[in-house]
């Protein structure tokens, strides 16, 4: 694909993101501090959600050598210099996106992203007053994270320097977690972004609006902000210090929404703290609450499956994720990737080791991974990209997706009676296979390694058969 092809690719996915009408249309994200688990994790939950035909590539990128004086090009055009040596992840690819893929790093450092409507003005005019250089950067902002960061704020500190150097295309918040601590990164388009930590006895539920409100960049274990956030929004006419206001990123930068509170995001409220929360349309919701108890992986799983009033699941949901980290073993084994293709209400959320060798092939594209890693190659139109393939564990998953949607309600009862049965045998093994795992580790880590990926391996083609005898129910 040539250059001129994938600028106007980028482009027209950026006009997309801007026509946002609410909360409802995008991702969901739920982050958990380490204080609000039940095994001292450090958990993120997120539904993936895009319109159109899609489907899902999984596998296991290596560390690679780059060269001296090596660039790393962006969509628009603009260059940045490559470092010597970019770390290894987990990396689930949504071809043909430019903001859904989400990755896990060889040191336990997780992203993720939920797009979120800004009132910057349009692309080119921040083009002409120097906010975009060359049209920014977009698709590669997550994965540069991944490649380059050790912990989470390393991560925020990293994107910083890269949005204002050259720019951000979208209006988004990230969110950047390790075993430690979680951090929110919203972006508006242009050189402006804030981040603020998770506190790590509360939930904070992200929608497709920005959530970090009160900001004290003077705060620096709880915020950081591009320099000058404040004085371009004072210059912009979105905050007036006058009036005796704290600064209010969500109200400055957000674009301006005809309710206040968010029906997401209250009903993840409501789910984590236990209460019914009063609806009123122009009160919005705190940033972070207090949950009714300690929540695990499999509560939060329960979130992203919930239908119903607020819904979090639905049939535009190509990927369910719950990162588990945790800080009291070897990040190999401590942190997990558990996800699942398709709706997770329809689908079972596995586990994939950090320390894993590599995914099964069922799980991706056989081509090169140097190739894969390519923008011309991500976001190529081959007429067979999205060609179902039975062999695929994306084609299964869908395809039994699609089977429970025709008869939703007569379907799905029994898909869960098979699925809650395979799901409750592989959280009741975990301790047993992470002792084993831990046993080899101290002694021989690449035989630990290979034991996880064989583990992983098992347990994900367990559920594809599953799957696939599913949908063979449903004629």
């Amino acid at each position: 694909m040539g250059k001129s092809k994938v600028i106007h690719i980028f482009f027209a996915a950026i006009l997309a993101v801007g026509s946002f009408a609410s909360s409802a249309n995008g991702c969901y994200a739920v982050v958990v501090g380490k204080d609000a688990s039940t095994d001292g994790a450090v958990l993120l939950g997120h539904n993936e959600q895009n319109y159109g035909q899609r489907y899902l590539n999984f596998r296991k990128v290596p560390r690679i050598e780059h060269k001296d004086g090596e660039m790393v090009r962006l969509q628009g055009g603009a260059e940045i210099p490559q470092v010597k040596e970019s770390y290894a992840f987990l990396w689930s690819e949504n071809p043909g996106t430019t903001y859904s893929d989400g990755y896990l790093n060889e040191w336990g450092v997780a992203i993720v992203s939920d797009g979120c409507p800004d009132r910057a003005e349009e692309l080119h005019k921040l083009e002409e007053e120097g906010q975009l250089v060359k049209g920014g950067i977009g698709y590669m902002l997550r994965r540069l994270i991944a490649e380059r960061a050790k912990t989470a704020k390393e991560g925020v500190r990293i994107a910083g320097e890269l949005i204002e150097q050259v720019g951000y295309a979208s209006s988004r918040t990230l969110v950047i977690a390790d075993s430690k601590e979680a951090w929110l990164l919203s972006m508006s388009r242009g050189k402006h972004w804030v981040a603020q930590r998770v506190p790590d006895n509360a939930v904070v539920l992200l929608p497709n609006v920005y959530v970090i409100d009160k900001v004290n960049l003077q705060d620096k274990t709880n915020f950081l902000g591009s320099p000058d956030l404040i004085e371009y929004a004072i210059k912009k006419g979105w905050y007036n210090p006058a009036g005796g206001e704290r600064f209010d990123f969500s109200k400055a930068y957000g674009q301006q929404q005809k309710r206040l509170m968010d029906e997401r995001q209250w009903r993840g409220q409501c789910l984590v703290t236990g209460k019914d929360i009063e609806k009123e349309t122009d009160r919005k919701l705190p940033f972070s609450v207090q949950p009714a108890r300690k929540l695990s992986v499999k509560d939060v799983i329960s979130i992203l499956r919930f239908h119903g009033e607020g819904s979090l699941c639905g049939n535009e949901t190509q990927e369910a994720a719950v990162f588990q980290l945790r800080n009291n073993m070897p990040v190999d084994i401590g942190c997990i990737y558990w996800r699942c293709s398709a709706e997770p209400c329809i689908s079972i959320l596995t586990p994939w080791y950090c320390g894993i060798n590599e995914t099964p092939q069922e799980y991706y594209k056989a081509v090169d991974v140097k190739k894969n890693l390519t923008l011309d190659f991500h976001f190529s139109e081959s007429p067979e990209k999205f060609k179902p393939n039975a062999g695929d564990a994306w084609w299964v998953f869908k395809g039994l997706q699609d089977k429970v949607r025709a008869d939703y309600k007569g379907r799905i009862g029994i898909v869960r009676a098979v699925y809650d049965k395979y799901e409750n045998r592989v959280f009741a093994a975990q301790l047993t296979v992470e002792s084993k795992a831990m046993e080899l580790y101290r002694n021989n880590k690449p035989a630990a390694r290979r034991y996880l990926t064989g583990y992983s391996r098992a347990v994900a083609l367990g559920a594809v058969q599953k799957a696939r005898e599913l949908k063979e129910q449903f004629k």
